[in-house]
């Protein structure tokens, strides 16, 4: 059957494979240390309970009807309240949209920018930017960020890429490492930005930066969260942000996103969605609207959530760290921010007690699930080379009883390597 050229060369998903072999093994009985799933179990972490009621309350109010396709105006109003209380940023409501979540929000902003043959570049490992540069037919220009930069992509490596470029995507803090820009290295991109777009001819394309800032508010310790617009207020001409509900509140499953740019962009992001029909359910925007104002609950909910993240990423953490100084080729990224810890089994070449020898990453992730049963999610998943030890690690649905065992079983599968 002949279908359109989009679906016929679009790359399946690593993570949805690996998926169905867990389900697969739990299903059979199998007990699976299953970190490789980017949300959140709410018997472990539910979301806000003023939120959750407010929700309910606005289904028996009969919030029922379409919403506004931008995001009603009292959501919208919500949002620039909150962002201005916690970011300090200044929007208007022209400047606002509102979605079901963020994925609608970042197809848009591709959708609303590029043409077909327009470079967009992004770092890997990063979460869909390469299946978001395929939608729009654009030309990928990839970065491979690596373990000296904490996987986030340097000023250095961007440069030589910024001629004639119309789309930087760039995620802080970021998915799939957990880790973040830093003020100086941040600063130096939005230099390069915005001095490349000066250098621009009047009427030509200009360079524009998504910035993912959907795990924001989760940074740990002294790390702290930059955004473009902060550190240059020039960005904010050239800047689109993707926020949502999803992370901060592990509301991951109500499904509100916003973003925040130039009105000129906004208002064509909205003309596609409004053709898509992406918009948040009215409910869920009535309650979220009342909850935005609740800063005290607010405040109170993210000190305790944090700190449940915190104490799961940095336990396995302690626990990898142990591991290494045994011997074993393990490591990990000190944790940052988010709910992923990077790690790194670098096994190739290792043979296990029934002889079989690990050739590639492939027979390593196999291993790691069928031995240790620990399923979590490689980088090549994300667009790195094939040949990266490094994996994402998700604390979303960690219980916190079952890391010293995970530790254990681990280093039994380790141990048997030879």
């Amino acid at each position: 059957m002949k279908l359109s050229h989009l679906s016929e060369t679009l790359i399946g998903s690593e993570i949805v494979k690996l998926g169905g072999e867990i389900r697969e093994k739990i299903r059979l009985g199998e007990t699976i240390y299953n970190f490789t799933v980017g949300d959140f179990d709410p018997a472990v972490f539910p979301i806000p309970k003023d939120l959750e009621d407010e929700i309910v309350q606005a289904y028996r109010n009969h919030f029922t009807n379409y919403p506004a396709a931008e995001g009603n105006l009292d959501l919208r109003e919500a949002i620039i309240h909150f962002i201005n209380e916690y970011e300090q940023l200044e929007y208007s409501l022209p400047e606002i949209l509102v979605s079901c979540g963020g994925r609608p929000l970042i197809y848009s902003v591709y959708r609303a920018i590029c043409d077909k043959g327009d470079k967009v570049i992004y770092a890997v490992p990063s979460w869909n930017n390469n299946h978001y540069t395929h939608f729009v037919e654009g030309e990928h220009i990839v970065i491979e960020a690596g373990p000296e930069t904490k996987f986030m992509p340097s000023v250095e490596q961007l440069r030589p890429h910024i001629k004639s470029a119309t789309l930087l995507s760039l995620c802080s803090p970021q998915n799939p490492t957990g880790t973040t820009f830093s003020k100086e290295e941040l600063e130096a991109i939005c230099d390069m930005v915005l001095d490349e777009n000066v250098s621009r001819p009047t009427g030509a394309k200009k360079l524009f930066v998504m910035y993912d800032q959907m795990y924001w508010h989760l940074t740990f310790g002294d790390i702290v969260h930059y955004n473009p617009v902060s550190l240059r207020p020039a960005m904010k001409e050239y800047t689109v942000f993707i926020d949502a509900i999803s992370k901060v509140f592990a509301a991951t499953g109500v499904r509100v996103g916003w973003s925040m740019g130039p009105a000129e962009i906004i208002n064509k992001m909205k003309a596609i969605l409004g053709h898509v029909g992406a918009w948040a359910t009215m409910a869920e925007k009535k309650a979220f609207e009342k909850f935005l104002y609740k800063n005290k609950v607010i405040d109170s909910y993210m000190v305790e959530f944090k700190s449940k993240i915190e104490e799961r990423l940095r336990g396995i953490y302690e626990g990898l760290t142990d591991l290494k100084q045994q011997g074993h080729n393990v490591d990990a990224i000190t944790p940052q921010a988010a709910i992923y810890l990077t790690t790194k089994f670098d096994l190739v070449g290792k043979t296990t007690a029934e002889g079989q020898l690990l050739k590639d990453q492939e027979d390593v992730t196999a291993y790691l699930l069928n031995h240790a049963h620990l399923a979590i999610v490689p980088f090549y998943a994300f667009g790195t080379s094939r040949t990266s030890s490094w994996y994402r690690l998700s604390v979303g649905t960690c219980k916190k009883e079952d890391i010293p065992m995970m530790l254990q079983q681990l280093k039994t599968a380790l141990e048997k390597l030879r």
